[in-house]
């Protein structure tokens, strides 16, 4: 059993969030077992780690984040998707088929990851089978709790990134049996989208996740560039969810739709059918895409919402930044849009980036009784002038704030390192 005393901030749902004012969260077994006002009876002999002052809030979960894409951060973002894909990400995922090339990088990114306080991620990968397992096996030894693909395209792709139908699923099946057991890291099929992804490799990817019970993340509408080139390429389907839900992908496992900023309708009906996660990538549409995803009107159409950073469309994987710039491109899209699109509310932000991931990582993202005690203890970044609420802490820090100001973290109960 340990105690910890501290402010307490978390999200009970979309709209409300709860704060316990300098009280005690128990956690036993590295889960939740209740919050305090003050010590129970029950407790006195157990030892107090004290963090009064500072906001204990549940750790980050980055639902969609390109790990081989670390290294472009920050680099074409004057490039609209289609021209940045082929000038800057393409040539730099060749490089992955150099394991030490990738090992290199899957460990910085992975520490950048824990340092940020993301503790749950769904990690896009390469076609590199060797250097994908390198990723997961990282992870995993992190205790971070993830999804992780090796990504399939076999058409309309660069010659030193395409695969032959055969080699992808091959790969992608040897991949799956590799790392299906693990504890924490386990493997999703990710497909990249579907203008780079044949009818054939679709069918057959969907066949490996029936067999194996591997759910699917890919990106879903992103653009209108994406979305009116999948219409061409499968003429036969309505929309871009359909064809993955034809091909048998979305009845597997969790169903992940990075940015999700054009659909129509029945993408929408679709990926509510199959309880799927729409991911809200808020730096990187803006950068690369140009589009908005209209966050309140998909909550309102029981949309299970989340965040994501996109790296490196986005410059960097802080999820608390995307918090802050969810709610500034809403304020942004209601302007221009007006009552179709309204804003959201830090609130709102939060939960997705916290909470709203729990529809994939289960007893996560909140500290209700038995969830898993994934935690971060954010510093007190009042000025002497001005008292911060808990909850203006946490704002404050999401705004203003970077890794300095996270003193503590703690994955399943266990304090992690990488934190001060």
């Amino acid at each position: 059993m340990e105690l910890y005393k501290a402010n307490i901030l978390y999200s009970r749902s979309f709209d409300e969030m709860v704060v316990f004012n300098d009280s005690c969260i128990a956690v036993e077994d590295g889960k939740v077992e209740g919050i305090y006002e003050s010590v129970p009876d029950k407790f006195k002999n157990v030892k107090v780690n004290d963090y009064s002052g500072k906001t204990i809030i549940p750790a980050f979960s980055d639902l969609h984040v390109h790990a081989p894409q670390y290294e472009q951060r920050g680099m074409g973002m004057d490039l609209l998707l289609e021209d940045w894909l082929n000038t800057y990400t393409f040539p730099e995922e060749a490089k992955y088929k150099d394991i030490d090339y990738a090992k290199a990088v899957y460990d910085r990114f992975s520490d950048d990851l824990v340092k940020n306080g993301t503790f749950h991620a769904v990690c896009f990968a390469t076609i590199h089978r060797e250097a994908t397992e390198y990723l997961v096996k990282n992870l995993e030894e992190r205790g971070i709790r993830s999804f992780v693909g090796k990504v399939n395209m076999d058409t309309s792709s660069p010659s030193f990134l395409c695969e032959t139908i055969s080699e992808s699923l091959t790969e992608t099946e040897a991949f799956i049996e590799h790392t299906a057991c693990n504890r924490f890291s386990k493997p999703i099929l990710m497909p990249r989208f579907t203008p780079v992804c044949s009818q054939r490799l679709l069918e057959g990817l969907g066949k490996l996740g029936r067999k194996y019970h591997v759910g699917l993340h890919t990106h879903l509408v992103e653009s209108i560039w994406e979305e009116e080139t999948a219409r061409k390429l499968f003429p036969s389907f309505s929309c871009d969810t359909e064809v993955y839900e034809a091909l048998g992908l979305m009845d597997n496992g969790p169903v992940i739709g990075a940015h999700f900023i054009f659909p129509s309708e029945n993408d929408i009906r679709i990926l509510k059918k199959h309880g799927g996660c729409a991911v809200h990538c808020p730096e990187a549409t803006v950068n690369v895409i140009a589009g908005i995803m209209r966050v309140s009107y998909l909550h309102e159409r029981g949309i299970n919402l989340a965040i994501g950073t996109d790296v490196g469309a986005a410059p960097s994987v802080k999820v608390y930044r995307q918090i802050a710039e969810a709610v500034r491109l809403s304020k942004i899209k209601n302007f221009y849009e007006g009552e179709g699109s309204p804003s959201i509310s830090f609130e709102n932000a939060f939960y997705m980036a916290t909470k709203g991931a729990s529809s994939v990582f289960e007893n996560t993202g909140s500290f209700d009784k038995g969830c898993d005690f994934d935690a971060l203890v954010i510093d007190d970044l009042s000025d002497e002038q001005r008292r911060l609420t808990p909850q203006q802490n946490i704002e404050r820090f999401c705004y203003c704030g970077d890794e300095r100001d996270i003193c503590a973290g703690f994955i399943r109960g266990k304090k992690n390192n990488l934190q001060g």
